[in-house]
Order: structure tokens, then C-alpha cells, then sequence
């Protein structure tokens, strides 16, 4: 059997995408976006632009894990700025794939999954890359609230489009948090890594204060937000999700994320997460991708999303090792995790993209144009307001 049902398909072609955005910058950038996609030929694929900038993204981002592996030393100053850099190309690469897909006419479902699978994988390195950065492993429990946080709004950013049926951005939302890492990034190039550790004049605190309290502010002001769509902005039935399901049944899938890497951190007897926290919160990023993932083709195609999951075999398996007090070194069995819950995220939306494909009978990395050249003007874009091609997934938020 297949990842997808036949009547999830059959759904998946009637699916629309739906938007509202108030973004500070995203019209600003409009004009170097829609000038950047007319220089793209017209045989260039979408979602190889996509993967592309997720390619950048992840090596710029492995870069400062591989320095700094347990994020407390300094990572090299170009180092940080080839991640500046990474998030930059990955936002513009990412800001341009959808009006690449309407300019040759070859706009579908399978681009906004892509998109938007791309973007959950994004989330965890994009975390890691800035916590290496400023070096926030001085302060593991505070890199483990940052990452954890990232990956939860990511999730409940898509849990309130499975409630609404529409993808809704903020005034200060995911491309001014992208901005915010970049400028984080480039501090740690003009005054080094070491520039957060240093004293606020006048003051017995870190300048490391200050990235931790604007991180603050944006969950507490993110989660208000979708908290609000998601208790009373149901779309369905007697205000249930667009699929009919209660508009609290995502929170199970969440919780099975959340308390395990919460639980498994604190008993262990090997300090598992101290020991190891880049590849910690890499394999529970990993499992909240898929899990995601998993909601947006719950949201796309109006079913209901199951509460079990293949990945969720990973965090129950050190559960499991800690019950019986640990046969295996939890550090040797944390990389054997590692590596599975990778290779299943990577299985799963593999298996999911070619069954479309299939089924829409289009390919994933190579496009036919269906409109002429003409049509490409970006003042074409411009013409019709900008935030009609606004098709980012932009619910990426990065912890930023």
C-alpha cells in the first residue's frame, strides 16, 4: 500500500491554495524576487529550485554543527557568513519557486507539498545553524527550548491551516525572523562568535540575553495568534477542522514529539541530550518534519490525520532502552535513531511525491512550459498586487 489513499488524491486535485498576509517585508522584497525568476530559464523545474535552496540551506548549516558540534565553540567568522549567505539564497530560491511555477503554467498540489516539506526540514538546520553561531550550547537548556520551539510553531503553523483552510502570516512573521537570523548571523562575523558571551555594559548580563528575549517574544506572540485560529476559526462543520475532525486532534501527534524529548533528556542516566545536542535535537527535528508533513497532506487533502507514525519508532525505542535500564549505550543507539528517523523522513516524502506524480501524471524535477516567454514580465506579477503570488510556505518559523 501506498503513503496516500485513492480518495486522498482524488482531493488532492480539487485542493486550492488559500493565503492571508500582512507581512512587513515580503512586499519590499517583491521587486528582487519577481526580477530573480525572469533570470530563471523556463525549463527550469520548480521544485528544483526548491531543493535547491534547501541543499544551500542544510550545507551552510552542517557547516557550523561541524565546528561547533556541541554549539559552546567558536565557529569561524566565514563560517557564519556562508550561513548568512545559505539562508538568504534558501529565502529567495524560496520566495520564487511557486511564480516560476505559474510562469510556465505548471502549478499544482505537488509544488505546495513540496514546498512546504522542504520548509519543515529547513526549520531544524536553520535552528542548529544559530545556536552554533551564538553559541547557545553555554546554555543547553536554552538551546533545547529555541529548537524545540521552532519546530513547534512550524508545526501549529499548519495546524491552524488544517483548521482554517488558509496559510496566515503576521506583521512580523517568516521572512522578518529569516532577516533577524541573518543579521544574528552577521554580528557573529563583524564582532566574532564570542560577542554573545561578552557583558552588557552596565549590566551583569550577556548580550546572549538579548537573542534569547526577542526568541521569547516571538513564540509567546506567534502561539497567540494561532491559538486563535486554531480554538475558534474552524472552517468545518460546526467550527470543526476543514476535515471535519475535532480542531484539537493535531495537538496528540504534537504531544508524542514533545514529551518524549522532554522525558528522554531528563532520565537519562548517559546527560544523552548534554552529551550530544546537535544530533539530539537534529533526530526530534527530523520526527517533527515527518509528523508535519503528514498534517499538510492531512490539511491538503481534507482527511484525518492518524495519530501513529513510522518515525515516532525512533523516540520510543531510547524510550524503551531507558525502561530497561539501558542494555545499549544511549549514545551509541542516539546515531543508530539519527540515521533512521532520516532515512524514513526521506523515504516517506519520496514514496508521497512519486504517487502524485503519478497520479497527476506530471514529473518532479522537469517541466514542459505551458505559456510563452512573454508572459514572464514580473510586471505582470506586480501588476496584480503582490500578495497574489505570494505562494511561499512561509510557516517555516526558524526559531529565529
Amino acid at each position: 500500500m501506498g503513503q496516500l489513499k485513492d480518495f486522498q488524491l482524488r482531493r488532492l486535485e480539487e485542493h486550492k491554495y488559500s493565503c492571508a498576509s500582512s507581512s512587513l517585508m515580503d512586499p519590499m522584497m517583491q521587486k528582487w524576487w519577481c526580477w530573480l525568476v525572469e533570470q530563471c530559464p523556463l525549463t527550469l523545474a520548480p521544485n528544483l529550485i526548491t531543493i535547491s535552496g534547501l541543499l544551500v540551506n542544510i550545507a551552510t548549516s552542517l557547516l557550523l554543527v561541524y565546528y561547533s558540534p556541541d554549539a559552546k565553540q567558536e565557529v569561524p567568522r566565514w563560517a557564519c557568513f556562508l550561513c548568512a549567505l545559505g539562508l538568504f539564497l534558501y529565502q529567495s530560491l524560496d520566495a520564487i519557486d511557486g511564480k516560476q511555477a505559474r510562469r510556465t503554467g505548471t502549478s499544482s498540489p505537488l509544488g505546495e507539498l513540496f514546498d512546504h516539506g522542504c520548509d519543515s526540514l529547513s526549520t531544524v538546520f536553520v535552528s542548529l545553524g544559530v545556536a552554533c553561531s551564538v553559541r547557545l550550547g553555554t546554555h543547553p537548556y536554552w538551546m533545547f527550548f529555541q529548537c524545540m520551539m521552532a519546530v513547534t510553531l512550524f508545526y501549529c503553523a499548519h495546524w491552524q491551516t488544517y483548521v482554517s483552510g488558509t496559510l496566515r502570516f503576521g506583521f512580523i512573521d517568516v521572512t522578518e525572523a529569516q532577516f533577524g537570523v541573518i543579521a544574528i548571523h552577521l554580528l557573529s562575523v563583524i564582532f566574532g562568535p564570542s560577542f554573545w558571551s561578552l557583558k552588557i555594559p552596565g549590566t551583569d548580563l550577556e548580550y546572549l540575553v538579548l537573542y534569547i528575549t526577542a526568541g521569547l517574544i516571538q513564540v509567546l506572540c506567534q502561539f497567540k495568534t494561532v491559538s486563535c485560529v486554531i480554538l475558534f476559526g474552524g472552517a468545518g462543520k460546526n467550527g470543526s477542522s476543514i476535515a471535519g475532525t475535532s480542531v484539537l486532534s493535531p495537538v496528540v501527534p504534537l504531544l508524542f514529539i514533545l514529551v518524549p524529548s522532554v522525558l528522554i533528556a531528563w532520565k537519562s542516566p548517559y546527560d544523552i541530550y548534554l552529551q550530544n545536542p546537535t544530533i539530539y535535537l537534529l533526530t526530534f527535528g527530523c520526527v517533527s518534519a515527518r509528523v508535519t508533513n503528514r498534517l499538510v497532506v492531512a490539511h491538503m487533502t481534507k482527511s484525518e490525520m492518524a495519530y501513529s507514525d513510522a518515525s515516532l519508532l525512533g523516540p520510543a525505542l531510547l524510550f524503551l532502552n531507558q525502561y530497561v535500564n539501558c542494555p545499549i549505550n544511549e549514545n551509541y543507539l542516539l546515531y543508530i535513531v539519527c540515521i533512521y528517523v532520516i532515512y524514513d523522513l526521506i523515504k516517506y516524502c519520496q514514496e508521497v511525491c512519486l504517487e502524485i506524480c503519478h497520479h497527476l501524471n506530471i514529473s518532479l524535477f522537469t517541466i514542459v512550459p505551458k505559456r510563452p516567454a512573454s508572459s514572464t514580465s514580473s510586471a505582470a506579477f506586480e501588476k496584480n498586487g503582490s500578495s497574489k503570488y505570494m505562494t511561499r510556505s512561509k510557516a517555516k518559523v526558524k526559531s529565529n
